[in-house]
């Protein structure tokens, strides 16, 4: 009977191709390894025609479906290409290394939002301010003059009250005149050279609490350091200058008072309304010469109809009241011609100043 020769090569195969059942066979295989060559890093003028960039330009910080723009680029770039990477296929372009620090290092942020309500918040900070200061005055001023009868009130009804307090404040700011004339002509010029300034803002188109406080407050002090005091002695004066009783007397005391005592006020009034603005002695002096005529005449549309009555009727120690309720309107044309020319001048100045800093 005839055997079928076997090889051993037959056994090899088979034993090769038999998978080991102990051993798992690995999930992933293995790759090749690759050998890549690198290449030296070069500078390129532009990129391949099939690789076009185009650069983002936005004025508005904004999302893109790219990225994110971080600041303003300029309209005309010099790009200056280079190639990231040793490869020989792959190539990142930039718009140069300027552009790559501003986009990594800032991150713009809109100011102008800010600083807008920063001066809506402080603006109205001002508001409240002068409205308590508007609010507290008048409250007390009011109770002042209502309460004056406050120790005789016991079985008074709200009408006496109302009917009696006029007469009585009269007879309480007489009584002040006599014990102390300077100090209560101060107080009463004082208030009312605040108040005229006051009115003057709003007449200039000023909210009624949006006056400016400082300004206010320069005013108030001249009138309650100089002008009442010097009020006072001046009348005195011009009675003893004038020591008749002729029908001569009332014009040439107005003439007086409207040529050299309207002069020198003025003169006062508006120097040291200037050095209260830190403004330099040349500056106060040469607004001082350009103003001085058009003020004094201002005054003879006013002053000598309201001077008639005041020499001619009021006593010597009721003058300063009855000026001072006059001045409420000549302290607003005053201090509104004051502090125009002071205005006028910074807004010149801030627009001189304008270009030359740009």
């Amino acid at each position: 009977m005839a055997t079928a020769a076997v090889m051993p090569q037959a056994f090899l195969s088979i034993a090769k191709s038999k998978p080991n059942p102990n051993k798992p066979s690995p999930l992933f295989k293995p790759l090749p390894t690759i050998k890549l060559k690198k290449q030296p890093l070069q500078l390129v003028s532009s990129l391949p025609n099939e690789f076009d960039v185009l650069p983002v330009q936005s004025e508005d910080i904004v999302d893109h479906p790219d990225g994110v723009v971080f600041s303003e680029r300029a309209a005309d770039p010099s790009p200056v290409d280079q190639v990231i990477a040793g490869f020989s296929s792959e190539r990142l372009s930039f718009e140069g290394a300027a552009g790559l620090l501003s986009a990594t290092s800032c991150v713009a942020v809109p100011e102008s939002g800010n600083g807008n309500s920063e001066e809506e918040i402080q603006r109205q900070i001002d508001r409240a301010i002068n409205a308590t200061i508007v609010l507290s005055a008048g409250s007390f001023a009011i109770t002042k003059l209502l309460t004056i009868d406050h120790d005789y009130w016991h079985g008074w009804t709200l009408f006496e009250i109302v009917r009696y307090a006029p007469q009585h404040n009269w007879s309480a700011y007489e009584e002040a005149l006599k014990t102390n004339p300077v100090l209560a002509k101060m107080v009463i010029s004082g208030v009312v050279y605040s108040v005229g300034d006051w009115i003057a803002q709003c007449y200039e188109g000023k909210p009624i609490f949006d006056f400016d406080r400082a300004r206010m407050f320069r005013s108030g002090l001249l009138g309650f350091t100089l002008h009442g005091s010097l009020s006072h002695y001046y009348y005195q004066f011009c009675e003893a200058l004038f020591p008749f009783h002729d029908w001569w007397v009332v014009p040439a005391k107005v003439v007086f008072d409207q040529t050299l005592w309207s002069a020198v006020w003025n003169s006062i009034y508006y120097t040291l309304l200037g050095f209260l603005r830190f403004e330099s002695p040349v500056t106060v002096f040469r607004e001082l010469r350009a103003t001085f005529w058009p003020m004094l005449t201002a005054g003879w549309k006013l002053w000598p109809f309201a001077h008639l009555i005041t020499y001619g009727v009021i006593p010597v120690e009721q003058r300063l009241l009855w000026v001072d309720c006059v001045e409420l309107i000549w302290v607003t044309i005053l201090s509104t011609y004051s502090n125009e020319k002071s205005e006028a001048r910074i807004s010149d100045a801030t627009s001189s100043n304008g270009p030359s800093e740009e």
